[in-house]
């Protein structure tokens, strides 16, 4: 049996993980060295990969800034998360304001001590991030158009730090960024259907609050269109090996989706489009596996 001195430091522990979104963190880490792997550094061995020393510091300070990241939103949008997310707005309330903060600045030197590792560049680029991930957090968020944009960028900016190290600057690249844009794209703006309550509480200028809950379904509906363009193209112009069945999945799923979000009415329903889009992004992280087996093992 654990004491209660013990039960309470784990209910601590389990407060910060949910604050900082740890399996979110993984998710990304994961991401950022099958994609490496796979896309970004595929001319170089996977023994030069893996063991990458400049890699792993890079990894590493992507996930200290995403977790800071992740503290300060939830800092800011305590009230909000009152409304939209009672239950886990709670466990987070289990570790006070001013230990999140002082977690917040640690993670964030943190980052940049490991960056320094690699180049005065990457320290240059992480303490941008940083500030930027602020200024969305306090400013940019409650904007309609700008927040969604911004949301999305600072989402796929982890994997843009790769890819200046490496400088490879294939087409292929481009394309699969362009198709990860859109759908946390369209992801950013379901949350702010899901989170439509809170957010005209708290006076959050988004787009369903501006504009309504049929102009939001417009616009995602156009953004789900766009998502065929670099679908068609990774398809038909380059080569994905067996990523393809993941691809026509993702087409049948946003066809689903599309279907389920001219229906949906309740805030249920929208959590449930957002799950849609969480898991073709979460499948396509593992599905980067499918591109070539053969090339991986050939390269081991």
């Amino acid at each position: 049996m654990l004491s209660r001195k013990q039960k309470h430091i784990l209910l601590k522990f389990f407060s910060m993980f949910s604050v900082v979104r740890g399996y979110n963190i993984l998710i990304i880490v994961i991401a950022q060295y099958l994609a490496s792997i796979y896309i970004i550094a595929h001319n170089r061995s996977l023994k030069q990969v893996v063991l990458d020393t400049n890699l792993f510091m890079l990894v590493l300070a992507s996930a200290a800034t995403i977790a800071g990241g992740y503290i300060i939103n939830n800092f800011y949008d305590s009230e909000k998360d009152l409304i939209n997310k009672p239950i886990k707005s709670k466990l987070d309330r289990l570790v006070s304001q001013n230990t999140k903060l002082s977690f917040y600045f640690v993670l964030n030197f943190a980052a940049a001590i490991m960056a320094s590792y690699v180049s005065f560049g990457a320290v240059v680029f992480f303490s941008i991030y940083i500030f930027a991930i602020w200024f969305y957090s306090h400013k940019l968020k409650k904007l309609p158009f700008i927040g969604n944009l911004t949301s999305a960028i600072l989402t796929i900016t982890p994997f843009f730090a790769i890819f200046l190290y490496y400088k490879n600057y294939e087409t292929v690249i481009f394309v699969h960024a362009i198709f990860l844009f859109l759908i946390i794209s369209m992801r950013e703006l379901t949350k702010d259907l899901e989170n439509l309550k809170g957010d005209f509480l708290q006076q959050y200028q988004t787009i369903p609050v501006v504009y309504g809950e049929k102009a939001s379904k417009i616009m995602l509906t156009i953004l789900s269109i766009f998502t065929l363009v670099p679908i068609y193209l990774l398809l038909y112009k380059f080569t994905i090996g067996y990523m393809h069945l993941y691809f026509h999945a993702s087409v049948v799923l946003l066809i689903l989706f599309l279907v389920i979000l001219w229906k949906s009415k309740t805030k249920i329903q929208y959590i449930l489009l957002h799950n849609i889009l969480k898991f073709i992004i979460l499948a396509g992280v593992f599905s980067i596996l499918l591109i070539d087996v053969s090339v991986i093992l050939n390269r081991i």
